[in-house]
């Protein structure tokens, strides 16, 4: 088993947990493969370095493994993801965040999740992406996004305006502060975070939802993903941000942005006994009565 490791540079209280991964791991008889920034942070900031098979460099676009463990939370996973890009390189989440509904696998379970690999007892789920298409202007690296692409204004009190067509036809011009456009995937992320719907992850379907309309009756749209989307912005500052998973760019107001489903899907490693519906209660507290903790 060839796995390569991901992480953050926010893991200074997971020192034990890294120890017991890659003690797992060679018990195991893995190969490892540890991200060469993440290694570099475990040698010079923890003190940490593991007996590893090899770097993964920002230079190298083929990694010769078998699986990626993404350390830390969400936005790691986001992260690594990007870095595995086309590959058809499963990833597995191990939590050391907050919320964590992409990297859903907590500290407590990592040994017997391990196992399960080793085993390959496990299933792979294909998410949708969204790719970015920029008239006369590319966004820099990465054009993909697992969660959302998000059209925001910036550093202005004053409200963007995104005029906006589903396959060519004319839906509306979006008065607000944002235009969110999501997957099922980035549903329980920033576009939940404005008041749209949750869609499991299985559905064949995008959200759009405005951030803070001027008018109120503009609400959330779900729309079936093989739409494209096309956006024009107009704004005081003649400048608008975009955001792909996070990592954001500011283009200049006049130029033509389209957005559809991409030519490929990230493949997450989930395990049998955790369903999306399990996430949904421990994660959001649905359910949960809080009455009965007084």
């Amino acid at each position: 088993m060839k796995v390569g490791i991901f992480g953050s540079d926010y893991q200074a209280d997971k020192q034990n947990l890294l120890h017991r991964l890659f003690e797992k791991l060679e018990a195991l008889e893995a190969e490892i493969y540890v991200d060469n920034s993440f290694y570099m942070y475990m040698a010079d900031a923890l003190s940490f370095e593991p007996s590893i098979n090899g770097v993964l460099t920002e230079e190298i676009f083929e990694f010769d493994i078998d699986l990626a463990l993404s350390v830390g939370g969400d936005g790691t996973f986001l992260h690594t993801a990007a870095r595995v890009n086309k590959q058809n390189v499963p990833i597995l989440g191990i939590n050391t965040g907050r919320l964590g509904f992409l990297a859903d696998v907590p500290v407590r379970e990592i040994e017997e999740t391990l196992e399960e690999l080793y085993r390959n007892y496990y299933k792979i789920e294909e998410r949708r992406l969204l790719q970015l298409f920029v008239d006369g202007h590319p966004f820099r690296g990465y054009n993909y996004a697992l969660n959302e692409i998000a059209i925001l204004k910036r550093d202005t009190s004053s409200m963007i305006t995104i005029h906006t067509q589903l396959n060519g036809e004319y839906l509306t011009s979006y008065q607000a502060d944002g235009l969110v456009i999501a997957t099922p995937t980035g549903s329980t992320a920033y576009s939940m975070s404005i008041n749209g719907p949750i869609l499991i992850p299985q559905c064949d379907n995008l959200i759009l939802s405005p951030v803070a309309p001027h008018s109120l009756n503009v609400r959330p749209l779900v729309i079936p993903d093989s739409y494209k989307i096309t956006l024009g912005v107009e704004s005081r500052s003649k400048s608008f941000l975009v955001a792909l998973d996070g990592r954001s760019e500011v283009f200049p107001t006049g130029i033509q942005l389209s957005v559809a489903v991409a030519d490929y899907t990230t493949k997450i490693i989930k395990r049998y006994n955790h369903t999306f519906y399990q996430t949904l209660r421990e994660k959001l507290m649905w359910g949960a009565d809080a009455r009965k903790s007084q």
